[in-house]
C-alpha cells in the first residue's frame, strides 16, 4: 500500500476543509481516525508551583511591583531630581524592601534582573529581606515589545529564545514566580494577529516557566488608551482572554499554578465618561466569571495608570461579594507614587517614605478583603497617572 503524504499548505485546512486533492477523490468508505489522548503529565515542579501560587494569593495580600527597566526606573528617579545610576535605583528599592511589616500587607515582589542579584548597602541579599518578611520573590523574564509586523502598527512581546535557561538560573537565585507583560491596543483594532501572537506568547512563555519552577503570571495588559466606551473593553478583554485560555491549554500549562494580572474593565482613558468603581466591578467580575476557569488561584489586577486611590476603590468594590478567586493587586505606580515624593533621595526622608509605603499597602489589603473607605486620603493619591502609550 502506498504511502499517504500530507503536503497540502496547512491554510487548506481553515474551516474544517480537506485539501483540494482528498476532496476530489473517490472513497469509498470514511476511515475512523485514531486519536491517542495521554493525560496531562504532572512535572517536577508541580506540588511547589501550586503551592507557590496559593502562598501569593493569600488573604488580604497582594504583589509589590518593582520590575520597571532601568529606564522607566530612570524616570521614576527623574521625577524627584535623582540621575539614573545603580547606586540610586539600588538606594530606592532597598528603601522598599527592608520596609518593617510590609509582609503582612505583600505576599510577593516582582524585581527587575538586576534587582534580583543586588544585596543593601550592608551586604544583605535583597531576596532574603522578602523572605525574611514571608514575600515570595519574583521575576521580569521578558524583553520587551517591539513592532509586530502585519499589524495596525501593534506590537509583539520578544523573550522566548534563552527563556528555559534563564528561569533556571532566576530559581537558582531564589526567585519563584515570574511575570511576562505583553499588551494590547483597541485603538490599534486589536487584530486578530496581534491577539494571537499575545495569547502563544504568553501561552509559551507560562509552560517554560512552570518547567522550570517558577509561577508564570499571565499578562495581556489591554491598554488604557482610547475614548471607548467600557462595554467596548468588556468586548476585547473578553475575545483576549478567550484567547489566552485556549492556548494556556494547548500548552498544558497547570491552572493551578498560574496567577493572572489582568487589567480592569474600564472606559478608555479618553472617554467622555467616568466609570464609579461599581460599574467597573461589574463589568470586570463579568468578564473574569466568563472566561477565568475556578482552578485559577488568584487574579492580581494592575493599575495601568490609575491613581493610587481610584486602583484601591475599584478593588474594594470587586470584593464586595464572594469571588471564586483571590482578587488582589500587583501594583507598581499605585503603590509607589506616594513613597517616591515622600523621599525625595534624601536619607532623612526613609522612614517616612516607607511608612507612606505601609499606608498604600495596607489601604490596598484591606480592600482585597472588601474593607476599605477612601475618607482621609490625601489629595496626592487621587491624582491619576495616566501615560498615553506607556511603555516599562
Amino acid at each position: 500500500m502506498a504511502s499517504l503524504q500530507l503536503t497540502a499548505p496547512s491554510s487548506q485546512w481553515i474551516a474544517g476543509k480537506a485539501p483540494f486533492a482528498w476532496r476530489n477523490s473517490p472513497r469509498t468508505a470514511a476511515v475512523p481516525r485514531r486519536v491517542a489522548v495521554r493525560p496531562i503529565r504532572a512535572g517536577s515542579y508541580t506540588d511547589e508551583l501550586v503551592q507557590t501560587a496559593k502562598s501569593i494569593a493569600s488573604p488580604g495580600r497582594g504583589i509589590l511591583a518593582i520590575d520597571e527597566s532601568n529606564a522607566t526606573c530612570g524616570k521614576r528617579l527623574a521625577s524627584i531630581g535623582l540621575e539614573n545610576t545603580e547606586e540610586n535605583r539600588q538606594a530606592y528599592r532597598q528603601l522598599l524592601l527592608t520596609t518593617p511589616g510590609l509582609g503582612a500587607y505583600i505576599s510577593g515582589a516582582i524585581f527587575f534582573e538586576e534587582t534580583l542579584y543586588q544585596s543593601t548597602t550592608d551586604g544583605k541579599k535583597f531576596v532574603d529581606c522578602l523572605l525574611q518578611e514571608k514575600i515570595m520573590p519574583g521575576i521580569k523574564v521578558d524583553k520587551g515589545l517591539v513592532p509586530l509586523p502585519g499589524s495596525n502598527n501593534e506590537s509583539w512581546c520578544q523573550g522566548l529564545d534563552g527563556l528555559a535557561s534563564r528561569c533556571a538560573e532566576y530559581y537558582k537565585q531564589g526567585a519563584r514566580f515570574a511575570k511576562w507583560r505583553t499588551v494590547v491596543s483597541i485603538p490599534s483594532g486589536p487584530s486578530a494577529l496581534a491577539v494571537k501572537e499575545a495569547a502563544w506568547g504568553l501561552a509559551r512563555y507560562a509552560a517554560i516557566a512552570q518547567d522550570n519552577g517558577l509561577v508564570p503570571i499571565v499578562e495581556p495588559e489591554i491598554l488604557l488608551d482610547g475614548d471607548h466606551p467600557i462595554e467596548r473593553t468588556l468586548q476585547v478583554a473578553e475575545k483576549v482572554w478567550a484567547e489566552v485560555f485556549f492556548y494556556l491549554a494547548e500548552n498544558n500549562v497547570v491552572f493551578e499554578g498560574i496567577l493572572l494580572k489582568p487589567s480592569m474593565v474600564t472606559p478608555g482613558a479618553e472617554h467622555k465618561e467616568r466609570a464609579s468603581p461599581e460599574t467597573i466591578a461589574r463589568y470586570t467580575l463579568k468578564m473574569l466569571n466568563r472566561r477565568v476557569p475556578p482552578a485559577v488561584p488568584g487574579i492580581m489586577f494592575l493599575s495601568g495608570g490609575q491613581s493610587e486611590v481610584e486602583a484601591t476603590l475599584n478593588l474594594n468594590a470587586m470584593n464586595q461579594g464572594p469571588n471564586p478567586w483571590h482578587v488582589s493587586f500587583s501594583y507598581a505606580r499605585a503603590l509607589q507614587n506616594s513613597v517616591l515624593k515622600t523621599w525625595q533621595g534624601r536619607p532623612e526622608n526613609i522612614e517616612a517614605a516607607q511608612k507612606a509605603l505601609l499606608v498604600r499597602a495596607k489601604a490596598n489589603s484591606l480592600a482585597q478583603l472588601g474593607q476599605y473607605s477612601a475618607e482621609g486620603e490625601t489629595e496626592g493619591a487621587k491624582k491619576g497617572m495616566f501615560q498615553k502609550g506607556y511603555t516599562y
